[in-house]
């Protein structure tokens, strides 16, 4: 379906608003950060170094529901949203509803990781409980294998408590975080639209607006923090935004490969480690690996930028039409998840060993082993 002005108009003014509101919003918290009393304060282990606002996610929320209250008030009369997706989008706008105490109460006195996975849970339940849901699930070898509902309930939560924490984790750099979700929200706008989905495409479009105006006061030196509000916000929305309208749970996993392996292989060496897998200060994030090799907080943050840039490239690569003679082979999508999968290890990997060895040659020998060497 070929867009019109008015829908070109109608797009664009979403981004704008989107953009505009956070942008204004996020400057006003800077303004007013002492009052609102929402301080970062340096902790061991992490990047900061000065006590920064952490208030910043609330205007990118506040921008966000207006873009998509106009998204949906706004719509050209010639576009029609799909039987049930305007009710599932009041669901996922009372669940975003939640974010606003649970993340209050974590930026004031930090919640501990049960208190404020709970919070996501029951963040999470709203939007399914109106009916998102991951109805399917894809695979190479035959048609797409139907979930009966109580499955596709537990997957579904599974993925957006998954996505809020893989964005919350990893929040830890000036700019890193809202770069991510802008680029990442812009590849599922464009995959939407290619499907012909102009109600649905807006929706992620008005977080990418929401991470661009609110990157100008984040990136490095950082005058605010997005904080709880903000991270969950963005993996909350990019969850649930891939679900509705199908077809892109598996470019959002692509895309997102980053901050999802990333999680992923941190929560892994905790755990081997026999600490708590989501109690930082440890270094442990490939943000903070690659800091720690020498690089700035910028060069950093636009390596990640980079390797998130070329998954979005690469899966909108692979789009095709859902029905037609040029569908893309579902094993050309399995091969472009492995080869994301086997990048990311080998570079988590990789920069581990750098980093582990760096650590070791600073520390130097043990007091032992020279008394054992002199002995000698």
């Amino acid at each position: 379906m070929a867009l019109s002005w008015l829908d070109v108009a109608w797009i664009a003014a979403v981004a704008v608003l989107a953009a505009l509101t956070s942008y204004l919003l996020v400057g006003l918290a800077v303004r007013y950060r002492r009052a609102l009393g929402m301080i970062d304060v340096p902790r061991a282990g992490e990047v900061q170094v000065r006590p920064v606002a952490r208030n910043g996610g609330y205007g990118m929320l506040l921008a966000v529901w207006l873009a998509t209250a106009l998204a949906v008030f706004g719509r050209p009369a010639e576009l029609h949203a799909a039987p049930g997706d305007d009710w599932k989008l009041l669901g996922v706008v009372i669940g975003s509803a939640l974010i606003v105490p649970l993340a209050i109460v974590d930026d004031r006195k930090r919640l501990g990781s049960l208190s404020q996975l709970l919070g996501q849970i029951a963040i999470a339940a709203v939007p399914v409980a109106f009916g998102l849901r991951i109805e399917s699930i894809a695979w190479p070898f035959g048609p797409a294998m139907e979930l009966p509902v109580w499955a596709g309930v537990i997957v579904t939560m599974l993925w957006i408590v998954g996505m809020i924490n893989a964005i919350n984790l990893i929040d830890i750099m000036d700019g890193l975080a809202g770069g991510i979700a802008a680029m990442s929200a812009g590849v599922l706008f464009i995959r939407s639209l290619w499907f012909g989905q102009q109600t649905i495409a807006v929706l992620p479009l008005a977080m990418m607006g929401a991470s661009i105006g609110f990157l100008p006061h984040n990136f490095h030196p950082a005058r605010i923090f997005m904080g709880t509000s903000g991270s969950v916000l963005i993996g909350f929305w990019l969850a649930t935004m891939s679900i509705i309208g199908g077809a892109k749970v598996g470019t959002a996993f692509v895309v997102l490969g980053v901050p999802i392996l990333d999680t992923a292989w941190v929560i892994g060496r905790r755990a081997l480690a026999g600490r708590s897998p989501f109690k930082g200060g440890d270094g442990e994030h490939l943000a903070q690996r690659i800091h720690a090799l020498g690089l700035s907080q910028l060069q950093t943050v636009l390596i990640l930028y980079l390797i998130c840039g070329v998954f979005g490239i690469l899966t909108l690569s692979l789009h095709a039409p859902v029905e037609g003679p040029y569908l893309t082979p579902p094993v050309a999508k399995l091969w472009l998840m492995l080869g994301m999968v086997s990048v990311m290890a080998i570079v988590l990997a990789t920069v581990t060993y750098l980093t582990v060895r760096q650590q070791r040659t600073r520390s130097g020998p043990s007091p032992v082993s020279v008394r054992e060497h002199q002995v000698k």
